[in-house]
């Protein structure tokens, strides 16, 4: 025992310090399977809210609703969109349930907070806040992309409507060939791991790997040095090249003038449904976990959705 610590009258302990705190909160969210992605999310908001904690000399333990309440009017005075906000509290929830389990915290202060103050988002497959381009438009995108990495990962986008952790995690030997498949890492938010590709799509593949060659890293799509291609990089070239003519504003705050990488997935989940694929089927490509009890227990035939996949997906006549 240390010399501070035993000077502490019995009984009482020296609390952790935010620092300590936070870490160890990642280590719980590794040692209960988290993704990597969510982790991250989980540090950055907290990150931002230990700052502002600490700004008006308060620890993390000590937070209360008033504390809680003049966050959202300092996130909200930035500009951040209820979403993020929402997104923040996700973050801090999680966090003081674990001060919760380790004793440092006797209740959560978040929910009562996130009840009153912020609005619930429901999932769906649609999200009105992402920008829709026509099928026409889609095809303006591609066919400008010289770039046979960058076109296979705009197609790729397109075609499979994966997340963009979903994209960057794929490796060569994740692709069959024989059914134009793509089994995805496995991952909390995901329930189905497979997804096809159309003809289209094969080709820009089958272009990128030929030029992409032999290299040590199994990784799918690989950045300038020959690693594997970062988040940041599938963000920029998607914003890049949709800049480049026309659909993407990076000046912009208007949401239906920013054409960013989910974009894709808002894109693949809405002309899939407009070109008659049945819902079940969307959310089986999505990954959407079902939650109906009628849709958990009907059994969809790989060989069907397939099929159906091919039948209903945009031809760009590329």
């Amino acid at each position: 025992m240390d010399e501070l610590t035993s000077s502490l009258p019995s009984g009482q302990h020296l609390l952790p310090s935010s620092r300590e705190l936070i870490e160890g909160f990642e280590q719980d969210c590794l040692d209960r399977g988290l993704d990597g992605e969510t982790v991250r999310r989980y540090l950055s908001a907290l990150g931002l809210f230990s700052r502002f904690a600490e700004g008006h000399d308060i620890s993390l333990p000590d937070v209360d609703k008033r504390v809680l309440r003049d966050f959202i009017q300092y996130r909200r005075a930035q500009g951040v969109k209820q979403k993020t906000l929402g997104n923040d509290f996700s973050a801090l929830s999680a966090f003081y349930d674990y001060l919760c389990f380790e004793g440092h915290m006797q209740s959560n202060p978040v929910p009562p907070i996130r009840k009153r103050f912020l609005k619930a988002y429901k999932g769906d497959l649609d999200d009105p806040q992402k920008k829709l381009i026509s099928v026409e438009d889609m095809t303006m995108l591609v066919n400008s992309v010289l770039d046979p990495r960058d076109r296979a990962i705009i197609l790729l986008l397109a075609k499979t409507g994966v997340r963009r952790g979903e994209l960057i995690a794929m490796d060569v030997d994740d692709i069959d060939w024989t059914e134009q498949s793509i089994t995805l890492k496995p991952k909390r938010k995901r329930s189905n791991r497979l997804v096809f590709f159309d003809e289209e799509c094969a080709r820009a593949l089958k272009r990128w790997l030929r030029i992409r060659g032999e290299l040590k890293t199994k990784a799918l799509f690989v950045g300038a040095g020959g690693e594997r291609l970062k988040r940041n990089g599938v963000y920029s070239l998607v914003c890049k090249h949709a800049q480049r003519v026309g659909l993407h504003d990076s000046k912009s705050s208007k949401p239906e003038d920013h054409l960013t990488p989910h974009c894709f997935r808002h894109w693949f989940t809405t002309w899939l449904r407009r070109n008659g694929m049945p819902r079940e089927f969307i959310q089986e490509l999505r990954g959407d976990r079902r939650k109906e009890a009628i849709d958990i227990y009907d059994h969809i035939d790989r060989a069907e959705l397939r099929k159906t996949y091919l039948a209903c997906i945009p031809q760009l006549g590329i």
